[in-house]
């Protein structure tokens, strides 16, 4: 593949900051930042980066899968910056900048197993028809004590009074307070990072919280997303806290979502696509919600990636349990929020915190395409609560029921491709092995004791 060249600018960010190095990163299967450091003449002379093609399907637990699934050979890959996503790293001293890397093979083609190309693939199927999805992610997370023993549980840490909060104080800004200074530094993070923070508030579990952020391009906010990850985590250890993304953290406790809200404009002209002239919901906006209720069954994995995924569908904890939707109704799992016209939307309410946004934003928008495309009609909206109602199909309960499915399914290739899904699954397999060969205090707790 050819050398990209380099933009003028960066040359003069790296001096003007005195930068010694970047960062350079690509985000893995699971979404957290892997890569190499480089020195920063060499990232502004353009210096060619490889890593092994393995990377980009890295397990959280550090195997990989079967070597079939990203090469024999196991081959390089190429990274190729964004040079618009050079930032200073807010957490480095004013030593390092970071750039989000693109992977192609080393025949030019973007690497299919790269969840950021797997988003900017579906997404140029939108912009050849002349489309562009806006996206806005709500993202909770849970500020906890540090935790060196993993058999232990995640407490919340100790406030200014002493005493670790219990929960109960829900948009209350005595609990918000509290960690003042966390969020001062965070913000200011978010400044650096190009990051465009919304409204944030105490959630429902003790020391949980939630940002959201401002809607934009869906590559820009899964950018952004996958940084404000990387930020939460560094910003935390700052502050002696352990920041978790987790779906389900806390038993009892209320789970951890990523809601992303989606809607499809015109970029020429910034109309709303999903609205009619006169205000109405347009065919496209029915047709992308049937998508995603055909797509999405066959998807999940990629929204609740994680064993610890389906702890958090339960219907008492206002987590969604189904595939219905509705109008400003949050039983269901597509929610249409009450708006204007202009600001028109679907929310999809499945995803968790832990997902990867590269693959939740693709696994959503594909599927919402797959609806168009199709010319497909969405079951009646829900009205009322629908948590118990026994004709609503649930959600997977596991991951590796949903792996099934999921892998029983010829959708996911053809609207993701074939060797990534292949790849997808067979990383996650790798983890749930690991998983299904730990012994639980469950099972010491109750079957220890049996005869």
């Amino acid at each position: 593949m050819s050398k990209p060249k380099v933009p003028g600018h960066v040359a003069a960010f790296l001096e003007k900051h005195g930068i010694r190095e970047v960062e350079c990163l690509l985000p893995d299967l699971n979404g957290y930042p892997r890569g190499k450091v480089l020195p920063a003449a060499a990232f502004a002379a353009g210096q060619e980066l490889r890593v092994a093609r393995a990377v980009a399907i890295h397990t959280v637990v550090g195997d990989f899968p079967d070597y079939r699934v990203y090469g024999e050979r196991d081959p390089d890959m190429v990274l190729v910056p964004d040079y618009e996503n050079l930032h200073l790293v807010p957490w480095s001293g004013g030593r390092r900048a970071l750039a989000i890397h693109d992977c192609y093979d080393l025949d030019g083609r973007l690497t299919p197993l790269a969840s950021r190309g797997v988003l900017k693939n579906v997404l140029k199927r939108y912009a050849a028809l002349g489309w562009q999805p806006i996206v806005a992610p709500e993202l909770e997370f849970y500020l906890l004590a540090p935790n060196p023993d993993p058999s232990q549980p995640l407490v919340p840490p100790a406030a200014r009074c002493g005493r670790a909060e219990i929960g109960h104080s829900a948009f209350s800004f005595g609990a918000l307070n509290e960690f003042a200074d966390f969020f001062d530094d965070l913000h200011q993070a978010l400044d650096q990072l190009g990051i465009r923070g919304d409204t944030f508030v105490h959630e429902l579990g003790p020391s949980q919280f939630e940002i959201n952020l401002k809607h934009d391009d869906a590559l820009e906010l899964a950018d952004q997303t996958f940084l404000f990850k990387y930020a939460l985590r560094e910003i935390g250890l700052k502050h002696g806290l352990y920041v978790v993304c987790m779906a389900k953290p806390i038993a009892g406790a209320p789970g951890s979502s990523m809601h992303i809200h989606q809607s499809l404009i015109d970029p020429a002209s910034g109309r709303n696509l999903f609205s009619l002239e006169d205000g109405e919901a347009s065919p496209l906006f029915q047709r992308y919600i049937a998508g995603l209720q055909t797509c999405l069954p066959s998807l999940i994995p990629l929204l609740a990636p994680h064993v610890n995924s389906y702890r958090r569908f339960t219907k008492n904890m206002a987590a969604p349990v189904n595939l219905s939707w509705g109008v400003d109704n949050r039983s269901v799992g597509l929610r249409v929020p009450l708006s204007a016209p202009e600001a028109r939307r679907v929310e999809n309410r499945l995803p968790g915190c832990d997902a990867n946004p590269y693959l939740a934003l693709a696994a959503s928008l594909a599927a919402g395409l797959y609806g168009i495309e199709n010319e497909l009609v969405p079951s009646a909206p829900c009205d009322g609560n629908v948590f118990y109602s026994e004709d609503r199909p649930e959600l997977p309960r596991s991951l590796d029921s949903a792996l099934e499915r999921m892998a029983s399914s010829d959708l996911p290739g053809k609207l993701l491709g074939d060797e990534f899904v292949a790849a997808f699954i067979a990383a996650k397999e790798v983890e749930l092995e690991s998983y299904l060969a730990e012994v639980t205090p469950w099972e010491r707790r109750y079957l220890a004791t049996q005869a």
